[in-house]
């Protein structure tokens, strides 16, 4: 969304981002810590929301979380903007915000897209998350209401648009198009930097797998831990996982009991030293729960095929990723749900292809800059917006 909002501003549109305040997902060593509510970073207004915490907390505190967020944003708006608007853009998850898109649209005439990235609540329902009838019931009649609203609904595949019709029974299908998910290639590029990671976290001479994100139920990683643990004999193989989420304490017990020595956990790191990460290491890692039903793709395939870096990934069977990372030759994906034997073989045979990573990563990077060029899908956004 950052680069969204700073490539239509390069493209002479004024750009508002309405946005919850930053206190999770952030790299403990920056040293920005001078936020403000409102401010305009290099031509783009940004206004912050207080909103209750939605991030490592429980599902219910996180529910209200979500269902205030669009009072708390429109009234942080009208304080901040006179509210006249052409379009507006709402991602979703949370769903509930889409009521923004709504009210704006309703009051300014706003042509209102609405980028559906995870389809809830059926995530939520199928990982276990929601389960109250009547919760479901209020759910699913907001999702309705949400896609009623939208004049352009995009998701980021073709599966996820065939399902989303078979679900929804959607009125105007017409209306839900494919933008695919895209990547700013150069953003990957290494520049000059102090920072190396391998070094500082004593990782030179092993064949590191890089798990980077938010570690919540749809990851699932503790099946990396089972995979890490078929392979603890293998003296060379290291599983970093560096991010935050709900589920990273319980993870990090898993791994001390087990005695997982060839598991390290590390904090989120800044978007700069992001592309210096994940340079450094020689696989990135993406995996999704097998209770996932949705055809959802991970966004970090795209950054690890940006950076040159092959993929091995561990994803329910509906996703397109499977399609993605078998066209663009990237890598290897297998079923989250297939026995662990067939995992550990996937991992292992990565570290027995040493010689072929950098081909494979290379295939990756050809792919993506002919595929998932940002320009060309600014492009399409542009289009909808004008509609």
């Amino acid at each position: 969304m950052i680069e969204l909002a700073e490539e239509l501003h390069a493209r002479g549109h004024q750009v508002t981002v309405l946005t919850s305040w930053p206190r999770y997902n952030l790299d403990q060593n920056d040293a920005r810590r001078t936020f403000q509510a409102y401010e305009n970073e290099r031509g783009i207004d940004v206004v912050r929301v207080r909103t209750l915490p939605h991030h490592n907390v429980n599902f219910v505190v996180r529910g209200l979380a979500q269902i205030t967020m669009p009072r708390l944003f429109l009234r942080a708006l009208r304080r901040t903007s006179d509210g006249k608007f052409d379009a507006v853009v709402v991602y979703s998850p949370p769903l509930p915000l889409a009521k923004v898109g709504a009210v704006l649209q309703r009051q300014t005439g706003a042509r209102f897209m609405l980028n559906i990235q995870d389809i809830f609540p059926q995530n939520a329902i199928d990982l276990g998350v929601l389960r109250n009838p009547l919760l479901i019931t209020w759910f699913k009649r907001m999702e309705r209401r949400a896609y009623a609203d939208a004049d352009v609904m995009t998701v980021h595949s073709p599966g996820n648009r065939e399902f989303l019709i078979r679900s929804a029974n959607l009125n105007d299908a017409a209306k839900l198009c494919i933008l695919h998910n895209w990547i700013d290639v150069g953003s990957m590029e290494v520049h000059t930097s102090s920072q190396r990671f391998r070094e500082t976290w004593q990782l030179n001479g092993k064949f590191v797998l890089l798990f980077a994100g938010v570690m919540g139920p749809s990851q699932h990683l503790e099946m990396v831990l089972s995979v890490a643990q078929a392979l603890k004999d293998e003296p060379d193989i290291v599983f970093l996982i560096a991010g935050d989420g709900m589920e990273k304490p319980r993870l990090q017990r898993l791994a001390q009991d087990r005695g997982l020595e060839n598991v390290v956990f590390k904090p989120f790191v800044s978007k700069s030293a992001y592309s210096q990460l994940v340079n450094e290491v020689d696989v990135g890692m993406v995996t999704l729960s097998p209770r996932n039903r949705t055809p959802v793709v991970p966004g970090k395939i795209l950054g690890y095929m940006a950076a040159a870096k092959p993929v091995l990934a561990f994803l329910n069977r509906e996703s397109d990723g499977h399609r993605l990372v078998a066209e663009a030759g990237c890598g290897v994906s297998v079923y989250s749900d297939a026995p662990i034997e067939e995992l550990v073989a996937a991992t292992r045979s990565l570290l027995e292809r040493k010689s072929e990573l950098e081909t494979l990563g290379r295939s990756g990077y050809s792919y993506v800059v002919e595929h998932f060029d940002k320009s060309v899908c600014v492009d399409t956004i542009e289009s909808y917006l004008r509609e």
